[in-house]
């Protein structure tokens, strides 16, 4: 295996955030343990209400994270019920999010070569949630269950920073909610306690520069859409 990065590492913090992107496809490279641990060690700098820092993780690899690739595999192979304690997306979709939801998902799907109707072409890109895309890095997220709406705006944050650290390092990520869909499954090979919600998981590595669907960029609403300037 070549030892170059796969992308070069960002060498500022407005580069690591604008080069971020959800990768789908990873080298069979191992992320060092030290360089993983400097990661999510800086990631831990995350504001956080009173400094509570609500998080907790299981970053698992080599022989755990094919068993539990294997396990989650199995449970969508199995058409498993989902297991999700919580609602991530809408209820009820409506515009401009239901638009925006179906252009990044038709923009993958056809980079991926899935044509539009294809159930079973979906359900396989959707699976490969649950091998984490192939990368060398699982990582599990979950937070106390009697902990309130605010410190889950502190996790993204500290999802964030995960994401742009890695980045930082020339390594990729892919935040994924659907890990949570499996979580008794999380909960068996991970020893993860029933006080504890699984919020979601999230694939790192070296992004495959191969995988077509890493060639996805999804678009960005300009200011004018969400921003309300209040000046002079």
């Amino acid at each position: 295996m070549p030892e170059q990065e796969s992308r070069p590492a960002a060498g500022s913090a407005a580069e690591a955030i604008a080069s971020r992107r959800s990768i789908r496809g990873f080298l069979d490279r191992p992320v060092p343990r030290p360089m993983l641990e400097a990661i999510l060690a800086l990631a831990a700098r995350a504001p956080s209400g009173s400094n509570i820092q609500p998080w907790k993780l299981h970053a698992v690899t080599g022989a755990p994270l094919a068993r539990l690739k294997a396990a989650l595999m199995a449970a969508h192979d199995a058409g498993a019920p989902s297991q999700r304690e919580y609602e991530y997306y809408p209820t009820a979709w409506r515009e401009p999010y239901l638009a925006r939801r179906r252009q990044v998902g038709w923009q993958l799907y056809a980079l991926a070569g899935v044509a539009r109707g294809d159930r079973e072409g979906g359900l396989r890109q959707q699976g490969r949630n649950f091998d984490f895309f192939g990368a060398p890095v699982g990582l599990v997220f979950t937070i106390d269950r009697d902990l309130e709406q605010g410190s889950w705006l502190d996790y993204g944050m500290f999802l964030q920073s995960i994401m742009i650290a890695a980045r930082a390092e020339g390594l990729d990520t892919c935040p994924q909610a659907a890990i949570a869909n499996y979580s008794d499954v999380l909960r068996r090979e991970l020893g993860i306690p029933a006080t504890e919600t699984v919020v979601c998981g999230m694939a790192l590595g070296w992004a495959d520069p191969d995988e077509p669907a890493n060639r996805l960029v999804s678009e960005r609403a300009p200011l004018q859409d969400f921003v309300t300037f209040h000046a002079d």
